[in-house]
């Protein structure tokens, strides 16, 4: 009977501690990234410019090493001062260069002009360009600028340019 006793409790404790363990390579690998943004919607048109604010998702367990380098989804959202939103999923990419890091990406999404600038159709393309700096705690800091456009699909295609200042958390 001690024997078994004794055999429940090592197996018990040997199963707890790789659950432990694999808590704690959770904790480590940190595969979420949020990035927050402020900035200025089509700052080149003095008549349709507006601040905008922003929101988006990377889950770094859905990067893939191509020949473009590494690649992931991306999802986020974005809301003018005049109501204007974009609501966005695609890919970027991502090069580091020590602690700088350039990460380009594409994103097809639906916008809505609300009370800002019509852009010409619901579909809309933003390319993106965002340079960061690494911080401490998993964290960035960093600038963009992207392009808004329809590529013709409606009636006009006047695109929107804007800037953006980002924070970026790994969680």
């Amino acid at each position: 009977m001690k024997k078994k006793v004794v055999s429940l409790l090592i197996f018990c404790l040997f199963n707890f501690s790789s659950v432990i363990s694999a808590d704690e390579k959770k904790i480590e690998n940190k595969n979420t990234e949020f990035n927050v943004f402020t900035g200025m919607f089509d700052f080149s048109d003095h008549g349709k410019r507006s601040t905008l604010i922003g929101f988006q998702h990377q889950n770094e367990d859905l990067n893939r090493d191509t020949f473009l380098g590494n690649l992931s989804p991306i999802t986020g959202a974005m809301i003018t001062a005049d109501n204007a939103s974009y609501f966005y999923t695609g890919v970027q990419a991502n090069y580091k260069m020590g602690k700088l890091n350039i990460v380009p990406s594409f994103t097809p999404g639906y916008y809505n002009k609300g009370n800002g600038k019509d852009l010409g159709h619901a579909l809309e393309f933003k390319s993106e360009v965002q340079l960061s700096l690494d911080l401490p705690k998993e964290s960035q800091l960093g600038f963009s600028y992207n392009h808004l456009s329809n590529a013709s699909l409606g009636d006009k295609n006047p695109g929107a340019n804007s800037y953006m200042f980002n924070f970026l958390k790994k969680f």
